[in-house]
């Protein structure tokens, strides 16, 4: 289902490798919210950091949940806290949250905390969910 901005429903926020397969980003995704089940609200958009809006991967993931992607600038992200921090992300990209901050950056609550991709090894790919509340629930200037 997509949703609209400023629409009540939930935003994914999403980190991913850099090349990272387009069926690792969706099943993650869709994944999380198919443990949170409809009754959760529908989902509005794939939210990521700047650096990350073309990763193909990501790109691909939003295009296959029907919604779209939306990037936000490093400042934004490493200004709201976070209940996870990653030194991986703080070194390449400047943030210390990918996936949570992109899911809080449009205002809300975070319903999932970040959940890496399965596997042994480093994540492929993260994301967290977070519910945003009716129009003007958003931050000023989003």
């Amino acid at each position: 289902m997509t949703g609209s901005r400023g629409a009540a429903g939930l935003v994914v926020g999403v980190g991913a490798c850099r090349d990272a397969p387009a069926e690792a980003v969706y099943t993650l995704v869709s994944g999380v919210l198919a443990e949170l089940g409809p009754d959760a609200g529908p989902l509005l958009e794939l939210a990521t950091v700047e650096a990350k809006a073309t990763e193909p991967g990501i790109v691909e993931a939003a295009r296959l949940l029907g919604v779209g992607l939306r990037s936000w600038a490093p400042g934004v992200l490493a200004s709201l806290a976070t209940p996870h921090t990653s030194p991986t992300a703080l070194a390449a990209l400047g943030v210390p949250s990918v996936a949570e901050a992109a899911a809080l950056a449009g205002g809300g609550e975070l319903l999932v905390p970040k959940r890496k991709s399965g596997g042994p090894g480093p994540a492929v790919a993260t994301c967290a969910v977070a519910r945003r509340g009716p129009a003007g629930d958003a931050p000023e200037g989003e």
